[in-house]
């Protein structure tokens, strides 16, 4: 924390490619979304200016690596709390909960998992969606892409038959093609939490009491209803978990 504060600007960990999450503004060229927002809390807590931030652009695979390395101070971006990755990072309480679900064309037959024996899945490689569909659809044939905004361009050009991730990611995805849906039940919850190197406990506290200030003041509601209303989820803010 100390470090961070010395050096003027909290460094985050996120990509440009999960509409409504994280996206550059075609029009100002910001980068923009429940993310950002979320980035831009933390760092008005440390400095006192919101705007003290850098992001750097990171794929789904490279998360893990840039916090190991500290080459990022926190990692913000759809990132879900596994056990797997609590072996290699820390991880925040969760700021989100989604829903796993699928996305097609509105004029295809796919319904859920069980229509999609033998067809072509599309996932963003280093996620948890991939695995998830194969336990659930064993006769799925994925294909990974570094980025999601790859899964819709393989979509449109028929190279998939459909994709799967988070419904979050699945209504920005959605938002910039009237032709698909997000279809089917839940295939299991996510919760999304800050990245956070090992060993930075005072980050993790932090970072924790952020979260639960904004949750309390109804601050995370602005910011999901800003970004995220399109979504019929239901959830609220995560309740916060916290581990001695």
């Amino acid at each position: 924390m100390a470090g961070i504060f010395e050096r003027g600007r909290l460094i985050v960990g996120l990509d440009i490619g999960s509409n409504l999450f994280s996206f550059r503004d075609p029009i100002s060229g910001d980068i923009q979304g429940f993310d950002v927002d979320i980035a831009h809390e933390i760092a008005g807590a440390i400095f006192g200016d919101p705007q003290r931030v850098e992001f750097q652009v990171l794929s789904s695979a490279q998360r893990i690596d840039a916090l190991r390395d500290k080459t990022v101070d926190v990692v913000i971006k759809t990132m879900s709390i596994t056990c797997d990755r609590l072996r290699d990072i820390s991880f925040s309480a969760p700021y989100y909960v989604a829903s796993q679900r699928i996305l097609s064309f509105r004029n295809s037959n796919i319904a859920g998992p069980s229509q999609l024996a033998d067809k072509r899945v599309c996932g963003a490689r280093g996620t948890t969606s991939i695995g998830r569909m194969q336990s659930i659809q064993p006769r799925v044939r994925m294909v990974s892409t570094t980025t999601w905004a790859d899964c819709l361009v393989l979509l449109q050009q028929g190279q998939v038959d459909a994709v799967t991730s988070d419904d979050a990611i699945l209504a920005g995805l959605a938002a910039q093609d009237p032709w698909v849906r997000v279809v089917g039940p839940s295939l299991g919850e996510e919760f999304y939490g800050v990245g956070i190197p090992k060993g930075e406990d005072d980050m993790i506290r932090f970072v924790n009491g952020v979260l639960e200030r904004i949750r309390a003041t109804g601050r995370w509601q602005q910011i999901r209803d800003r970004w995220l209303s399109i979504l019929d989820s239901g959830f609220g803010a995560p309740q916060p978990y916290y581990r001695d």
